[in-house]
């Protein structure tokens, strides 16, 4: 047999596209050429696979090889192709059968001995491969990236020879064994190592349970960024399909990621607006991706530039942010809480007329400034974070998160049965359907429009979070008493 097809993939955003190598011997002088839009990697592919065959017992083609990577018009990168396109040579060449083979799908990269390297982003290639029903043949080393894919049947290999002999039934690979899903949650920070600041604590446990954005903001060393730290652990369990979706961003994005926990990304506030955002010829994801179903904490809120604080608007509102470019244009999912911190004023003393501040006024109203009307419109509970006083400091048992986190997770509970999602993401249909008010908290609600001006956007970002509020306190319908709370965090800062 003079041609071969094998199946591989190849990496796009957050996807991984079929590719179907192609492999064709003819007659002609000794050459090998690799056409479909190879990267460098791809085309050095070629010195790498030659060697690992030569290495691993076989015999090299002496004849015209080529190999074409289809799609064309899709760009192919990375060292992932170097055991697919050895595969097709072997299988074109008649050195191994073809038999079964179109039931498999290969990826690794060849050492010049044959020995089978990890690559990146197998979670992504994985996932894609489940979802087409066929098996896979993966370096050992990647093998824990996918081990909690119940429906994918794959198989481990440390050499192209072991591989080989699989397809020749000489020794088969040893299938793959999934590990269950399971969310557990880590702690950086717990609750009870903060004394006092039981306004703060409230409104961090009312963001968690419904999903909220938080701004605080208060003097030095009031335990502004401490009470910060604290927010992913309280927040609901993930499901395995969230779990998923996550692993999968990091495997992107080629980070660390303990699997089954919310992800809590702080960058720091010289991060440039592409650092925030992603991007990148092949682009990849940024701090707000990297935040997906966890949270996104911003600390010295106003020391960030303004231009990168003002990309953080469309995605706290669409979920998803896409980037474009003039090849190309992908979408990267946003589905993330943002809470951040900021001091009053330059000096951070500017508070409750603290003598210690010697700002000026034009000093403190531009440093305030710096942050966009319509960016803390967006920002569901705006919260004060005093000096804690020597009272506060000698108390004994703070709550501890998981006492919180219990709350949050029968809050959470309750979102989920009634309308299916949090509430943080009701639209306006669903709030009037979920968040009916009576005649007295329309009346309530009326009054507080007048006097701090709330935007349409303000008004249902006030809804959400009394319904949030009035599911922590296990009721039905939103109350007087949880409607005044919720307006109580939209009070502007003085």
């Amino acid at each position: 047999m003079s041609f071969s097809k094998i199946y591989t993939r190849s990496i796009c955003a957050l996807s991984a596209p079929l590719i179907e190598v192609e492999v064709h011997i003819s007659q002609g002088l000794p050459s090998l050429t690799i056409v479909g839009l190879p990267e460098t990697a791809v085309r050095e592919s070629k010195d790498r696979v030659r060697s690992a065959i030569i290495n691993s017992g076989f015999t090299f083609p002496s004849q015209r090889l080529t190999i074409n990577l289809a799609p064309a018009d899709l760009p192919k990168e990375g060292t992932r192709l170097d055991l697919p396109i050895a595969m097709g040579i072997l299988m074109a060449s008649g050195q191994i059968s073809s038999e079964q083979v179109q039931d498999y799908e290969f990826v690794g990269e060849l050492a010049l001995d044959g020995r089978l390297r990890p690559i990146r982003s197998m979670l992504t290639i994985a996932m894609a491969c489940q979802k087409d029903q066929r098996a896979l043949i993966l370096p050992l080393e990647n093998q824990e990236h996918i081990q909690q894919l119940t429906s994918l049947t794959w198989f481990p290999a440390t050499t192209l020879k072991t591989v080989c002999e699989h397809f020749s039934n000489t020794k088969k690979l040893i299938e793959g064994q999934s590990i269950p899903l399971q969310s557990h949650t880590v702690r950086t920070s717990d609750l009870s190592e903060i004394k006092g600041q039981a306004a703060a604590k409230r409104a961090l446990e009312i963001a968690a349970a419904g999903g909220h954005s938080l701004l605080f903001r208060g003097p030095p060393g009031t335990g502004k960024t401490l009470l910060s730290s604290c927010l992913a652990g309280i927040l609901p369990p993930l499901n395995s399909h969230d779990m998923l979706d996550i692993a999968n961003i990091y495997s992107i994005a080629d980070q660390a990621y303990m699997l089954g926990t919310r992800p809590f990304r702080a960058p720091h506030h010289t991060c440039s607006a592409v650092a925030l955002v992603g991007g990148g010829t092949q682009p990849k994801p940024g701090e707000i991706t990297l935040a997906h179903h966890g949270v996104l904490f911003l600390d010295e809120l106003p020391e960030f530039d303004r231009k990168v604080l003002e990309v953080l608007r469309q995605p706290m509102e669409s979920k998803e942010i896409t980037i474009s470019r003039a090849s190309r244009k992908v979408t990267f999912p946003a589905h993330f809480q943002l809470i951040a911190a900021m001091n009053p004023c330059p000096c951070g003393y500017h508070f409750n007329q603290d003598t210690r501040c010697q700002c000026s006024i034009d000093q403190i109203k531009r440093y305030q400034n710096r942050i966009s009307g319509p960016l803390l419109d967006r920002i569901d509970l705006h919260i004060d974070v005093p000096p804690i006083s020597y009272k506060d400091m000698q108390e004994q048992k703070p709550e501890d998160s998981t006492t919180v986190q219990q709350r949050v997770y029968q809050a959470y509970k309750q979102q989920v049965e009634r309308q299916g999602i949090q509430n943080q993401l009701l639209n306006n249909n669903d709030l009037e359907k979920y968040c009916p008010l009576d005649q007295h908290c329309q009346r309530i609600l009326e009054l507080a429009q007048q006097k701090l001006n709330l935007s349409m956007r303000g008004y249902h970002r006030v809804l959400r979070v009394a319904r949030t509020i009035a599911d922590l306190d296990l009721k039905k319908t939103i109350q007087t008493k949880h409607l005044s709370e919720a307006l109580s965090y939209r009070a502007p800062f003085e």
